[in-house]
């Protein structure tokens, strides 16, 4: 059949056609809606009236970046997986040395007239670092000491030496994200059940000392004013709080339909800030109400489970871990922005991907996804330690 032929042997017309194209499609639609939604959202602000346009252009440059590594093999990931790693690292320690401000943090460098942020990067690099050390260990090793222990040690230092560079920025909710998703490739990879016991345990016990002596003062506050929210205790509305008030106001009174496109109160006047990035579900849940928010919802849910399904068809550790893990970093994105805007998690600062406007959160998603229709394509492919078998 023709999707179990090599990359080399497929010419480029055959590859495209081997691509899903209902998920790419899919995931096209959820843009131009995005692209609705920030064309409502700065409506009645001039200042932030070319928004939209911009989300369009970045989403078709994307989508370009997104084909041309669909169509990379993966024997080419795993190749450039160490490399992006070590570079991200690189890039992490600048941000350091020369970063510049942004939302109160240290996480952009400016490279020109462009800012990038790594700690983005970061997300993508861990992962394929990660499923390129499984396909390498699992391969080679032949005690199940080994394989069961060390080889986990290994992993947990891939991950939590740019979690950390990215925490000291500080960015706590791409720290989570990062943690969270590389948590999901050493689950799948074969952790035990005493290891995630005890690693649950030592988060636990992490919390304490995390909060008093290592959380900034704007992140406790975050904290705080959750907590306050969530016992039901008093809390400033034109404070702390007034963000997630707003924002929980502007959801609650879509109603069932929605006041219509255009026609939302709290985001035609501004009354949530950041409406346009991290609250933009904010503007769905108005105009379109709980049908059109949940609406967007499913559609979430069917790329994420097309994506599980890819991970799942891999026959290579790499392809099934990575395309997992690229899942589970725009599955992360999803549930800390729905749950941070309806204040069931504390605000943390996530994009909503392919809706919220934000050109490396667009470029680390699109990729994520040009990762995954990769493993789709090339999924027959039978890997060794160091490449094609």
């Amino acid at each position: 059949m023709a999707s179990s032929l090599k990359f080399e042997d497929v010419g480029l017309l055959g590859k495209l056609g081997l691509l899903p194209w209902g998920l790419v499609i899919l995931i096209t639609v959820m843009a131009i809606s995005g692209t609705a939604m920030l064309y409502s959202a700065a409506y009645t602000n001039p200042a932030e009236a070319g928004l939209w346009l911009q989300h369009l252009t970045r989403f078709g440059l994307c989508f370009v970046v997104m084909i041309v590594l669909a169509l990379c093999p993966l024997s080419l990931w795993m190749r450039i997986a160490f490399p992006a790693y070590l570079g991200t690292i690189v890039l992490l320690i600048l941000v350091e040395v020369m970063g510049v401000m942004g939302g109160g943090a240290q996480r952009w460098l400016q490279i020109g007239p462009v800012a990038l942020q790594p700690s983005e990067f970061a997300k993508l690099a861990v992962t394929i670092a990660l499923a390129r050390y499984y396909q390498m260990m699992i391969s080679t090793s032949t005690s199940p000491f080994t394989s069961g222990f060390l080889i986990h040690l290994g992993a947990l230092l891939i991950m939590l030496v740019p979690a950390a560079l990215i925490f000291k920025q500080p960015d706590f909710g791409t720290t989570l994200a990062l943690v969270a998703s590389a948590g999901v490739i050493i689950f799948l990879a074969g952790l035990y059940g005493r290891a995630i016991a005890l690693a649950i345990v030592g988060i636990v016990a992490a919390v304490p000392p995390l909060y008093f002596f290592v959380l900034a003062d704007y992140q406790k506050e975050r904290v705080d004013t959750f907590l306050s929210q969530l016992f039901g205790e008093s809390t400033n509305a034109l404070g702390e709080s007034y963000q997630i008030e707003q924002a929980k106001i502007a959801t609650g009174s879509g109603g069932w339909n929605g006041k219509g496109f255009l026609q939302g109160i709290q985001s035609q006047q501004d009354f949530v800030p950041e409406q346009h990035t991290d609250f933009i579900l904010t503007v769905v849940a108005e105009e379109f109400g709980f049908i059109g928010t949940s609406a967007l919802l499913i559609a979430f849910g069917a790329i994420l489970g097309w994506g599980l399904l890819i991970a799942l068809k891999s026959r290579s550790w790499f392809g099934r871990l990575s395309a997992a893990g690229a899942t589970a970093i725009i599955a992360f994105y999803i549930v800390f922005n729905v749950g941070m805007v309806l204040g069931l998690l504390p605000v943390v600062g996530m994009p909503l991907p392919l809706i919220s406007y934000g050109g490396t959160a667009m470029l680390t998603s699109m990729a994520c996804f040009g990762l995954i229709l990769s493993v789709h394509i090339h999924r027959d492919d039978r890997m060794a330690a160091r490449g094609l078998i």
